[in-house]
């Protein structure tokens, strides 16, 4: 069967994949699946900017306000959403185009590196986080048992992984190495074109700065504010970058200047672990936006689309 061919448009934070991704959805006439795991989040939007309504309503976006922040989820929700959205889009004939700066989440649904049934089950992960606080050597040592490939890979007191291959095996009766080699020999049913934008780091801080002072503009303090009135008990996703910096202001627990320059050096220092991850996937065709024109950089990647289209499965 063909595979399905995806336009990927990734990038650090601040880059301007937005823009890029809403005129070539224009111009290809595609839709656009978010992959970034905190526009996930409903009333979540100022601080992890997500598009506007404006912008949505000129091209249908996918993947955003798909669930409440302190509801639990996972890249294994997310593929499983996001796989029934390009269903959708190839039984319609839309380009589908991937667009964002969490590369787990891309390389989970392009690459299937993950494995099935990945949910998090909460009665069994609670009873061994609690024999971990008693005795912790003995989760390692049973992961030594019934896994030794993730044994050899994991520090004896990485318990978050530990527990999280333990919880698989319990869940599936599988290690959890075997899932994924299967899953990494598995072939996908998608044919990706991949483009990185990137920009000369001094300038793509000096954006990452400008688009924190444009969030607080915005409105970002008031919906942290809201967001913790609503969510007292803070749930993973208010730990997100963005909020936990302005959390710490509202609590009392900084100043509102401390809060913002920790939120800024914060932001930069995601954008940098973003390009690292992103430089280990060599099929990636990259654009310096602080080098090349934005039309000319929109050509040629209709140039490598057109190519790409034609290009048998």
């Amino acid at each position: 069967m063909p595979q399905q061919r995806l336009l990927v448009i990734l990038g650090p934070t601040a880059v301007g994949k937005t823009a890029l991704s809403l005129e070539l959805a224009a111009e290809l006439g595609g839709e656009i699946i978010s992959a970034d795991s905190m526009q996930v989040y409903r009333g979540m939007d100022i601080g992890t900017a997500k598009p506007s309504q404006a912008e949505r309503a000129k091209i249908i976006h996918h993947m955003l306000d798909v669930v409440e922040p302190n509801e639990p989820y996972n890249v294994a929700d997310y593929v499983n959403q996001a796989e029934q959205v390009l269903l959708g889009l190839k039984d319609q004939g839309i380009v589908p185009i991937l667009s964002g700066g969490t590369g787990l989440y891309i390389d989970a649904l392009l690459k299937g590196f993950l494995f099935p049934d990945a949910s998090a089950d909460e009665e069994i992960r609670a009873r061994l986080e609690a024999q971990a606080a008693i005795d912790p050597r003995s989760l390692y040592e049973r992961l030594q048992e019934i896994d030794p490939p993730s044994a050899k890979k994991l520090h004896p007191n990485d318990l978050r992984r530990i527990i999280r291959a333990l919880e698989v095996y319990e869940r599936t009766g599988e290690a959890i190495s075997s899932l994924q080699r299967k899953v990494q020999e598995s072939e996908r049913p998608y044919r990706a074109l991949y483009i990185g934008l990137c920009r000369n780091r001094e300038e793509l801080y000096a954006r990452v700065d400008r688009r924190v002072d444009i969030m607080l503009q915005e409105g970002l303090i008031e919906e942290v504010d809201r967001l913790l009135k609503a969510y007292p008990d803070q749930p993973t996703a208010l730990q997100a970058l963005g909020y936990k910096e302005i959390a710490y202001y509202l609590q009392n627990q900084m100043t509102l200047p401390e809060a913002v320059e920790l939120l800024k050096r914060d932001t930069r220092r995601y954008a940098k672990r973003q390009m690292s991850w992103f430089k280990r996937n060599k099929d990636i065709h990259w654009f310096n936006s602080s080098e090349m024109p934005h039309e000319v950089i929109k050509e040629q990647i209709h140039s490598l689309w057109e190519v790409f289209s034609r290009e048998p499965s």
